[in-house]
């Protein structure tokens, strides 16, 4: 009998434990779905935050462009947009910080890939930005052929059969860039050239202009040869305040200089911009960088939103 009792008892206890080790896995997975929720919460409410940044930014421009002259935009860095924005206070707590910045203040990468005469010019002038910045490796001649639709190698150039060698192997692209980060796939691209250029190229649309009121001094530098940066530096002081009123004056200054001006096409206004929000909310961040495209009548598109930048306190430390 006392035996009968003891097995009964131990039934019950590994009963009890049994039923404890599954109450306490169901416990255990309500959490994590709980937690799971939260978190898909929190990057919902960050995401549309994001997005309410990216509507003020449009807002902004449309109204920067009914201030001015639809015609013959004028865009530099004492505008209203271009100025720091005070990060917005949610209710609930956290904040969105914004940024506007012109996306044409940089060489295109694409200008190669123009036609005739132009798409020269432009490869002349990241030539000139490459030898501005110390940078041996025959890039502009590999990105020409990566930009081009046919397999011709030209001289420090490469095509596919060259990609094919490589482990892992991938082909050119044959297409103008989407991304700046597409630079990294050139051969023999080392990643302290990559990071080089960086601050100083962008990947724009073919229509894009550079525009001479936000383009820093190494860019204006490589819109000539024998442009020293001190001379481009001048430049940007001279058009502080106001900027260039026209690409003529700007290139009448050069000109007084000695100076002719080979390079991609040029304005003294954009008409594309990037935004850049970022959301602090419930510990956690969320950043969105759009690329905007403003037209004469006032209207913006949205030509891409990127969700894998660093934010702005990235771009700071890199800049220091």
């Amino acid at each position: 009998m006392n035996g009968q009792r003891g097995v009964a008892l131990i039934t019950v206890l590994l009963v009890v434990a049994l039923v404890t080790v599954v109450g306490a896995g169901l416990i255990a997975r309500q959490q994590l779905a709980i937690r799971s929720s939260g978190n898909l919460l929190v990057h919902n409410q960050a995401w549309h935050y994001a997005l309410g940044g990216e509507l003020l930014a449009k807002a902004i421009l449309r109204e920067d462009l009914r201030r001015g002259d639809a015609r013959q935009p004028l865009d530099h860095p004492a505008e209203p947009w271009a100025q720091p924005l005070k990060p917005f206070p949610f209710d609930e707590g956290g904040t969105l910080q914004l940024r506007l910045e012109d996306a044409t203040g940089r060489f295109n990468l694409n200008a190669l890939a123009l036609p005739d005469n132009a798409g020269l010019q432009a490869f002349a002038q990241f030539q000139r930005l490459l030898r501005l910045l110390d940078i041996d490796p025959p890039y502009a001649e590999r990105l020409r052929d990566w930009l081009d639709e046919d397999e011709q190698v030209s001289p420090g150039g490469a095509e596919d059969n060259d990609y094919l060698l490589l482990q892992p192997a991938y082909r050119a692209a044959n297409r103008v860039l989407a991304e700046v980060s597409e630079l990294r796939l050139l051969l023999d691209m080392t990643e302290v050239d990559y990071r080089r250029l960086l601050p100083h190229v962008t990947a724009l649309p073919l229509d894009a202009r550079l525009n001479l009121n936000s383009a820093g001094p190494l860019v204006l530098a490589s819109l000539a040869e024998g442009l020293s940066p001190q001379l481009a530096q001048g430049l940007i002081v001279a058009r502080e305040g106001q900027g260039f009123a026209s690409v003529e004056s700007f290139i009448a200054q050069l000109g007084a200089a000695g100076q002719t001006v080979t390079g991609q096409p040029l304005a003294v206004g954009s008409r594309y911009f990037r935004v850049i929000g970022e959301v602090e909310l419930a510990g956690r961040r969320q950043v969105l960088v759009s690329l905007l495209r403003r037209d004469a009548d006032g209207s913006l598109t949205v030509l891409s939103r990127d969700l894998g930048q660093m934010g702005m306190h990235k771009e700071r430390d890199d800049d220091a």
